[in-house]
């Protein structure tokens, strides 16, 4: 007994690791936001090393580098234990509905490049003590009830890219150093700048830029060139010996690719050779998908990671690797619980590879249609969880991401199922990604035909609202289990496409023939009745019609859906008379054809 108190009186006075600090200051941080049950559900206070918690991203040695969590909901306040968090790179909570002060810990973020608080409810000054964190280039507090002078502290940061302080009630003088930030934005203050003063209160470079700022943009824009000159050097040397039309099957890795200096965070640079090895030189038996971007095999990492490897395709670009690595950058910073992680990415000369984690529940359009006998089948409370999630993850890369990501292919094969049935959209980004040289009028329309919006098909230009169309129909997948497009109801004199079929049933009133067999009954019918309805309002023919992804998560959570309802009903009552109209105007009957009567045109002559 002596020797146990021996050694609990020792371990009592070992301290803490730093998993089990940054642990318990994030767990603080949830109770001080007033998370609900649903909520960062997995911060587990028992489990006191976070980088398994979803929103949470950890370095090699498990340090807490990002935390990411926009338009939660969260009414709380913000927890002075955040300063604790001393390798934090990026803080993110943007469109929640957080008040109380920005505490002055916050500080002691020594690492941190990235602060995005906008659009919550938060008061007070700016502290002061901001001005410390040396590194910072993003400072995003706007849309706050913020007050007092801006610190001048502010201005010894020489790191600082892009300052948006817009729409507080901030007063006096703006640190002159300030208007120096290539991206700045004060406007909604009562501050020495418009049109009254030297400066005007916003920059004029647009926000729609690389998000990784000057500095940035010249590194990548550098290290890109040497790169390039290294692919051209050996794309001569392999072109002497091999032809042309098989260069896209050369396994290679080229001197110096395999710069471990050009890394996004906690994205990691792989070796070619890594990715064939974990995918057993990319073997048709570990093919998992394809797509219009290209096949995703699945491989494991030598410490037993399971992943999944992306390898695109029609990423024509010539001299576009710092392009791609442009676009790399942008997906991996778009981080939220119910969007598709990047871990990592690999280039060669003749390959552009990305890797993720590896959903072992496959895509939202197995469960529904290709599951094997035996295996569950995804009930509605599941196919409810898509939904939402869905939602909010296209709502954040419309709304929260600079610049915005549309994703250009929604459906219900991108949506795939981690180890808990939680929805997380993938393959976003990756038509802009493949497209790094073209403009927002693409050459190649990207999509699956019944999930194009009717804009983007006749104009190829896409937009938010074409991801909305794409959601709308993968909506109606998730009710009927049905496919977007199918042929074999031409046998039954019905609609090809699923939208036009559902379309035609909810007219007659057949709700029952909608509803997905697979479920035998187990369903809320007036659950299906409002995911219809929110489905059809995505889906109308005009883009300004359809609803935003905001609103449509606010419409799944109850609020607003009567309303655009009524308002949908009596336009298509309106369409439907016109068109009616229309048909009988133009209608003669058969007997027009073949037996009609003299028409006098004239008297006689």
């Amino acid at each position: 007994m002596e020797l146990l108190s021996i050694i609990l009186v020792v371990a009592s006075l070992l301290p803490f690791s730093a998993s089990d600090r940054q642990g318990d200051a994030l767990y603080d941080m949830k109770l001080k936001l007033n998370a609900t049950g649903s909520q960062l559900s997995d911060w587990n206070q028992n489990q006191v090393n976070p980088c398994t918690w979803n929103s949470v991203i950890c370095d090699n040695n498990n340090n807490v580098v990002q935390v990411t969590l926009a338009s939660m909901g969260f009414t709380g306040v913000l927890s002075p234990r955040i300063g604790e968090l001393e390798y934090l790179n990026v803080l993110s909570l943007p469109g929640n509905n957080i008040t109380g002060g920005i505490p002055e810990q916050f500080g002691n973020l020594s690492r941190l490049t990235s602060l995005d608080l906008e659009d919550n409810l938060l008061v007070g000054p700016i502290p002061a003590s901001l001005g410390q964190l040396t590194k910072l280039q993003l400072l995003i507090l706007s849309q706050n009830n913020l007050n007092g002078s801006i610190p001048e502290t502010l201005a010894s940061i020489s790191s600082l890219t892009d300052i948006r302080l817009a729409y507080n009630k901030l007063t006096g003088q703006i640190p002159p150093q300030l208007f120096q930030v290539a991206r700045y934005n004060f406007s909604g203050n009562n501050l020495t700048c418009g049109a009254n003063f030297l400066h005007p209160c916003a920059s004029s470079m647009s926000y729609q830029g690389s998000t990784g700022g000057s500095k940035i943009g010249i590194v990548i824009g550098t290290v890109g060139g040497v790169i390039g000159l290294l692919i051209v050097g050996a794309l001569l040397i392999i072109c002497n010996g091999r032809r042309k039309s098989h260069l896209r099957e050369v396994f290679v890795d080229v001197s110096g690719e395999d710069d471990r200096r050009i890394a996004f965070g906690q994205l990691k640079r792989f070796a070619w050779r890594e990715l064939q090895l974990a995918t057993d030189n990319f073997s048709e038996k570990n093919v998992l998908g394809q797509g219009g971007f290209g096949k995703v095999y699945k491989g494991a990492l030598p410490d037993g990671t399971k992943i999944a490897v992306k390898r695109l395709t029609d990423y024509e670009s010539p001299g576009g690797e710092a392009a791609f690595l442009r676009e790399v950058e942008l997906i991996s910073v778009a981080v939220h619980r119910n969007l598709l992680r990047l871990i990592g990415f690999c280039t060669t000369q003749t390959e552009r590879l990305l890797v993720y984690p590896f959903m072992q529940n496959l895509s939202v359009a197995y469960r529904l249609r290709e599951f094997k006998p035996g295996e569950p089948i995804l009930d509605w409370s599941a196919r409810k969880r898509v939904a939402i999630g869905t939602a909010r993850g296209l709502e954040y890369l419309h709304e929260h991401c600079n610049p915005k990501i549309i994703h250009r292919d929604v459906k219900a094969a991108n949506v795939l199922l981690d180890e808990g049935f939680e929805p997380v959209v993938g393959d976003f980004g990756l038509a802009k990604l493949v497209d790094v040289q073209k403009t927002s009028v693409t050459t190649q329309v990207r999509g699956t035909m019944g999930h194009i919006a009717p804009e983007y098909l006749s104009t190829g230009k896409s937009s938010e609202r074409t991801d909305v169309f794409g959601y709308g129909i993968m909506l109606l997948e998730l009710v009927t289990g049905q496919r977007a497009i199918d042929f074999s109801r031409l046998d039954e004199e019905d609609d090809v496409l699923l939208l036009d079929h559902v379309k035609k049933l909810q007219r007659e009133g057949h709700l029952d023939a909608i509803v997905d067999r697979n479920l035998n009954s187990n369903y809320n019918g007036l659950e299906v009745e409002m995911m219809i309805q929110i489905a059809l309002l995505c889906t109308q023919a005009s883009p300004e019609d359809r609803p935003s992804m905001s609103e449509v998560v606010r419409m799944l959570e109850g609020e607003g859906l009567a309303e655009r309802w009524e308002e949908w009903q009596q336009v298509e009552v309106t369409r439907r008379q016109d068109y009616e109209r229309m048909q009988q105007r133009f209608d003669w009957g058969e007997d027009s054809i073949y037996n009609q009567d003299a028409i006098e045109l004239s008297a006689g002559r």
